[in-house]
């Protein structure tokens, strides 16, 4: 996953859809902002037009990485223990993160925790429990989401709800064959890891297309009703 996410068309299409939606907030240009969970850091490079940036990530050659883009902030860590003291961040962004994590309102409300009074936080989650294949297991996922269970995970802890809505619409009839396929045949795990990997780089951009049309559709702040994947933006 390190290695795709400049050029994959699942990482680059979720970044399109979550800078609309970070460029909604209005936070400016002199804020400081966490990406909780930030891979490789490419979020970051987008992230440092709202002001200071940090990051965090579990694994430590995703924090080399990051800081090799010149991203100094970034620490090795899990995100149910931030490093940060409390109301430190205007925007914290934790993207597919919260599903690895055992607790997810241990998770949530750390997130809260480092976010200043009236700030944000914008969550994104894999959707659906029936979709639980062999790509949640080989990726350590706890839980799919729905609106309403990770709604009620981030209330619980505080936060209040400003916008739910699913994305990567297009693909989820085809994607739920697959997966669910995947799910019935009892393929081994080690015989079936990521979807990241299943579709060849030739075909990245006809995939990427389906996701640059939800873009412009979720821009006007429209919602869709379905997709594989959930986004939250919420506000302490």
């Amino acid at each position: 996953m390190r290695d795709n996410e400049d050029r994959h068309w699942w990482y680059r299409g979720r970044r399109r859809i979550v800078e609309d939606e970070i460029a909604k907030l209005g936070i400016g240009s002199s804020a400081k902002v966490l990406d909780a969970g930030c891979g490789s850091g490419r979020l970051l490079d987008e992230l440092v037009a709202y002001g200071d940036v940090s990051g965090l990530d579990i694994e430590p050659e995703n924090v080399a990485a990051a800081r090799e883009r010149g991203h100094v902030d970034v620490h090795e860590g899990v995100v149910e223990d931030l490093p940060w003291p409390d109301e430190t961040f205007d925007l914290v962004t934790c993207l597919d993160v919260v599903e690895h994590t055992q607790d997810d309102r241990v998770t949530l409300r750390e997130l809260r925790r480092v976010t200043k009074a009236g700030g944000h936080a914008l969550v994104t989650v894999p959707a659906y429990q029936t979709l639980w294949s062999n790509h949640d297991v080989s990726n350590r996922h706890y839980r799919r989401y729905n609106r309403r269970t990770l709604s009620r995970a981030a209330v619980d802890v505080g936060w209040s709800v400003e916008r739910t809505t699913y994305f990567n619409s297009l693909l989820l009839p085809p994607a739920s064959v697959v997966r669910l396929f995947h799910r019935f045949s009892r393929q081994p795990v080690e015989e079936h890891t990521s979807d990241v990997g299943i579709a060849p780089q030739w075909m990245f951009p006809a995939l990427e297309a389906p996701m640059r049309l939800e873009a412009v559709w979720l821009r006007r702040g429209r919602r869709l009703p379905a997709g594989l994947s959930l986004l939250a933006v919420l506000r302490r």
